[in-house]
């Protein structure tokens, strides 16, 4: 017996038994239901409560984040942390196509490529799939149109995230999935971002960065 095989034997001794047509029901009741576990009341509330709790929570990570009213204005606030992070005046983006409308010209000097990032990327900018208020998080999802490297290689990430799609909980952002892609079918991958990459593996001194990006902006549109 290999040591898979004991493993996994162990694991299935301490599983209670039970009739097996009634544990498969209960497995396909709950794929078909999605139940909802305990959701925190942390991020419950209106659009103005929301943002608030996924800001401090942001802010408590090593993120920013700052509020706009016009979508149009993205480009020059994109431009204006860049020159303020002492950053080159370029971004990589998607094929997104919120962001392809966009008036890139009023980010002045600003150069925008599009494609997946690669080595010189310094700054990327994303358009989000959903925000989740309670813990500050961004949710993203792989494809051309938001590149899943854009996420992690450039050193600064800047987000962009329509307050529309800020939920208070998790639960929210997955039905707001499934109502998208359908029932059982998932993109690639799903990230959850949650502020700057970091660690504190060595004496518990908080480095940054670790496996992504040193600094996390995030842009919330009204």
């Amino acid at each position: 017996m290999s040591a898979r095989e004991m493993i996994l034997g162990r694991v299935r001794a301490r599983i209670p038994r039970g009739p097996e047509g009634a544990r498969r029901e209960a497995v396909e009741r709950r794929l078909a239901e999605h139940p909802r576990n305990l959701i925190p009341q942390r991020g419950q509330g209106d659009i103005e409560h929301r943002i608030r709790v996924f800001t401090e929570m942001m802010l408590a990570v090593g993120g920013t984040v700052e509020v706009i009213d016009d979508i149009n204005e993205v480009p020059h606030h994109v431009a204006v942390y860049l020159r303020d992070g002492n950053l080159p005046a370029r971004v990589r983006r998607g094929a997104d196509p919120l962001l392809a409308r966009l008036p890139w010209h009023r980010g002045g000097t600003l150069e925008v490529v599009e494609g997946p990032a690669v080595d010189e990327d310094r700054a990327s900018v994303t358009h989000a799939f959903a925000g989740i208020a309670e813990s500050g998080t961004i949710v993203q999802i792989s494809g051309a149109d938001n590149p899943t490297t854009l996420n992690f290689l450039p050193e600064a990430h800047i987000v962009v995230l329509e307050s529309a799609a800020l939920f208070a909980s998790y639960e929210e952002a997955w039905t707001k999935l499934r109502s998208l892609m359908g029932e059982g079918i998932m993109p690639r991958t799903v990230n959850m971002i949650s502020g700057p990459s970091r660690t504190a593996d060595i004496e518990q001194t908080i480095v940054r960065p670790a496996h992504g990006p040193k600094n996390m902006h995030v842009i919330i549109v009204r």
